[in-house]
C-alpha cells in the first residue's frame, strides 16, 4: 500500500510539473514577460493549494465525524448492553475507524431491534394476560412495563400465561359439567332460573361467565342446592309410589290397569309428583 502511494503522489507531481512546463509555454508564445508569468504560476499555485487545503478539509471533517459516530455508538451500546442486560460489546483489536464505525453501528442496530422486539412481546404478554386474569378474576403477573425484560424474564412470563391457560381450560370444563348437570336438574324440578346468577348459569354465553373461584364455590353450591332438592322429590315419590302399589295390592288392581299408570312410577318431575299423588288418600 505504502509503495502504490508513493508511486501515486510521484505520478501527481509529475502531471503537475508537465502541466506548469505547457503553460510557460503557452505564455512564452503569446510573449506575456517573465514577471507575469511568474505571477500567473503563483496565481496556479495558489489555486492548487486551496483545492488541496479543501479536500484535506472534507477529508478531516470525515474523520471526525466518523468518530463522532463512534463515539455516539459505544454510549449508546453501552446503555442497550445494560438494559438488555448483556455483555459489552467486545471491539476488534487493530480496526481501522471506518470499519470500527460500521461495526458498533451494526451492532446498535442489532441490539435496537432486540430491545424493540423483547419490549412489543412484553406488551403481547401483557395483553393475554390481562385478558385470563379478567376472566378468571386474578391479579395481572407482576412486571416492570417500563424496562426492558431480559430473556429469563420474558421465559416466566410464558410458563405463567401457559399455566394460567391451563387453569382457565380446568375451570372452563368444570364449569360447563357443572352446567349440564345444573340445567339437568332445573329441568327435573320444572325450575326456571329467578336469580341473577341462575340466569347467568343457564342463560348467558358461556364465554362470557367470569370463572372465578368464587363462582366455581357458587355454582357447586347450586347444584347442591338443586340436587337435595331433587332427592327429596325423588324420596317423596318413592313413598307415594310405595303406598300406591300397596293400595293396588289391597284393591286387586289388574297388571293392564296398573300397566297404563306406569309411566308415572319412575322420575320425581313436577308432572311425575302430580300424577303420583292423585290415586293417594287424603
Amino acid at each position: 500500500v505504502r509503495r502504490s502511494n508513493e508511486v501515486l503522489a510521484a505520478e501527481s507531481v509529475a502531471c503537475l510539473n508537465k502541466a506548469l512546463g505547457h503553460l510557460r509555454d503557452i505564455w512564452e508564445e503569446i510573449g506575456i514577460p517573465e514577471e507575469q508569468r511568474l505571477q500567473r504560476t503563483e496565481v496556479v499555485k495558489k489555486h492548487i493549494k486551496g483545492l488541496l487545503d479543501m479536500m484535506v478539509a472534507e477529508e478531516e471533517n470525515l474523520k471526525e465525524r466518523l468518530l463522532k459516530s463512534i463515539a455516539m455508538c459505544r454510549k449508546e451500546l453501552d446503555t442497550l448492553c445494560k438494559e438488555l442486560q448483556l455483555d459489552p460489546f467486545e471491539e476488534e483489536e487493530e480496526s481501522t475507524i471506518l470499519q470500527l464505525e460500521k461495526d458498533l453501528r451494526t451492532r446498535l442496530e442489532v441490539m435496537l431491534k432486540q430491545k424493540r422486539e423483547r419490549k412489543q412481546e412484553l406488551k403481547t404478554l401483557q395483553e393475554r394476560d390481562q385478558d385470563l386474569c379478567d376472566l378468571l378474576c386474578m391479579t395481572p403477573y407482576s412486571i416492570d412495563s417500563n424496562s426492558v425484560p431480559s430473556l429469563e424474564e420474558l421465559d416466566c412470563f410464558r410458563r405463567h400465561l401457559a399455566a394460567l391457560a391451563a387453569e382457565k381450560e380446568r375451570r372452563r370444563e368444570e364449569f360447563v359439567r357443572v352446567k349440564r348437570q345444573i340445567i339437568l336438574c332445573m329441568e327435573e324440578l320444572d325450575h326456571v332460573p329467578d336469580t341473577s346468577f341462575e340466569r347467568d348459569v343457564v342463560c348467558e354465553d358461556e364465554d362470557a361467565f367470569c370463572l372465578s373461584m368464587e363462582n366455581i364455590a357458587a355454582l357447586k353450591e347450586l347444584l347442591q342446592q338443586l340436587e337435595a332438592r331433587r332427592a327429596l322429590n325423588e324420596a317423596v315419590c318413592g313413598e307415594l309410589r310405595s303406598r300406591i302399589v300397596e293400595l293396588w295390592d289391597r284393591l286387586q288392581v289388574p297388571a293392564e290397569e296398573r300397566e297404563a299408570f306406569a309411566t308415572y312410577m319412575t322420575g320425581s318431575r313436577a308432572k311425575t309428583r302430580k300424577a303420583v299423588r292423585k290415586p293417594c288418600p287424603v
